[in-house]
């Protein structure tokens, strides 16, 4: 909006004696002279006082609006000092920012000098606070036109998504606008703007200089306004408002996996807070993986979920038994004994000797034996405490306890069984056996341990 102020001076006279009006009508006797005080283009608050001049003239008030549906609202107010029609800004008109999160924005600002100074009249002023994520306001007029062409073009959107089936934002058209007391006297002026956002909440109330604006997007930047209104004179003023973007989402933090690695995840507490990511890039085109997984906390299990460019490509809980996880369905899936858990045979099981079968895989494979003997504490409170943990492989066991490594191969899954006969033991005493599966790749295979007592007396 742009307006022009103009001083026209010109000797008058009056027509009387009409029939038709009460009042003389006004004429110009000649052209005059028509000289320009002062011009503003703005959509803001703007004000102009100058000195009287001469009483044969007259000023003229030129309003030209740059774009449609243009409202202005013009006060005059004669004599000296302010008018009392305009709430007073304080000496620091600026709105400042407490504290930023990742949803909410902490705001603050100097009381208007109208409410203190005038004690009396504060029941007359409340504070209103706009967010949006264009531009600040200058004024509560222009923020109302500013929505009502966002409300028109959000129209035509809307119709555009209605047509194809897309559910709209729930934060409609990204204001956000609070009024804390509805009032008989302002709700006809900011109607426009309260209509469509009443359910929203702000801790700020009345004269509370205070706010918390919530409900807002992370990683996104939001204007601020604040407007001190006169529900008297139906008349407000702006404070200079302030810009803030809202923080990041707390993304967690993510291990890169390379390929043949072997990693151990330590989970620190329990519950679903308790958790850890991985990523793995697949290389070539076939862009395809494999992970082997399996609980090492006894019979505790873990939930393991694998998911691509946001879609989830498997969900599975994983336990004391080796389980792989096969992404976009590589072949060549490598074969896992049909049971992990170790047999011995009494019939077999001498004062120096114990026999051991566990079953094996269609594929040719390394097995190794380890052995440890137990104390007699151990024995007695049943060897639980000696049992060696699922996870743990054979870099973790002594030479000494290794006893021997074989090959073996059956291609018929069910018949792919396999005996050792452990030899060197000593009499009457227990022994605890663990069995691995040495593969060519990947992490090795640990059997359920094993535990034996050798016969006392042959």
């Amino acid at each position: 909006m742009t307006f022009y102020l103009f001083k026209k001076q010109s000797p008058l006279f009056f027509l009387s004696g009409s029939t038709k009006k009460s009042m003389p009508e006004v004429w110009w006797q000649g052209p005059g002279t028509e000289e320009k005080i002062y011009s503003c283009t703005s959509n803001a608050v703007d004000t102009y006082s100058g000195p009287s001049y001469p009483h044969a003239s007259i000023y003229i008030l030129r309003l030209r609006s740059k774009q449609q549906n243009t409202r202005a609202t013009v006060y005059l107010h004669e004599g000296l000092g302010p008018s009392g029609t305009f709430p007073l800004l304080p000496t620091d008109p600026r709105v400042h920012t407490l504290g930023v999160g990742m949803t909410s924005v902490t705001l603050s600002w100097t009381p208007s000098t109208s409410l203190t100074s005038l004690p009396h009249t504060q029941k007359n002023y409340d504070y209103c606070v706009l967010v949006n994520s264009k531009q600040n306001y200058p004024s509560l007029c222009g923020a109302r036109e500013g929505m009502s062409r966002d409300k028109d073009r959000n129209k035509k959107e809307e119709k555009k998504k209605r047509r194809r089936r897309v559910t709209a934002w729930p934060i409609l058209k990204e204001w956000w606008w609070q009024q804390w007391e509805s009032y008989p006297e302002t709700q006809s002026q900011l109607s426009s703007l309260t209509d469509e956002h009443t359910d929203l909440q702000c801790v700020c109330q009345g004269t509370e200089s205070v706010c918390t604006v919530s409900e807002l997007l992370p990683d996104t930047k939001y204007y601020f306004d604040v407007f001190v209104i006169d529900r008297l004179n139906r008349t407000s003023m702006a404070y200079k408002g302030t810009v803030a973007q809202t923080h990041e989402e707390a993304l967690p933090a993510i291990t890169t996996l390379r390929e043949g690695e072997l990693r151990w995840v330590t989970f620190h507490g329990r519950g679903s807070s308790s958790e850890q990511f991985f990523s793995f890039h697949p290389r070539g085109w076939q862009q395809s993986g494999l992970l082997t997984l399996q609980s090492c906390g006894g019979g505790e299990k873990v939930k393991v979920t694998v998911s691509s460019k946001g879609q989830v490509l498997t969900s599975q809980t994983v336990g004391e038994d080796l389980v792989h996880i096969c992404a976009y369905h590589r072949r060549g899936l490598p074969s896992l004994p049909s049971t992990l858990q170790i047999k011995s045979f009494n019939r077999l099981r001498g004062c120096n000797t114990v026999t051991l079968a566990w079953m094996g895989t269609e594929e040719r494979s390394l097995y190794c034996v380890y052995r440890r003997k137990l104390g007699s504490h151990e024995a007695e409170a049943g060897g639980v405490s000696a049992l060696t943990a699922p996870c743990l492989g054979p870099e973790s066991r002594s030479d000494t306890e290794r006893v021997l490594c074989k090959y073996f191969q059956e291609l018929n899954p069910r018949r792919a069984v396999t005996t050792a006969m452990i030899g060197g033991l000593e009499p009457g005493m227990t022994y605890v056996f663990d069995v691995y599966l040495m593969r060519r790749w990947g992490i090795p295979i640990k059997y359920a341990s094993k535990m034996v007592k050798t016969r006392k007396e042959c």
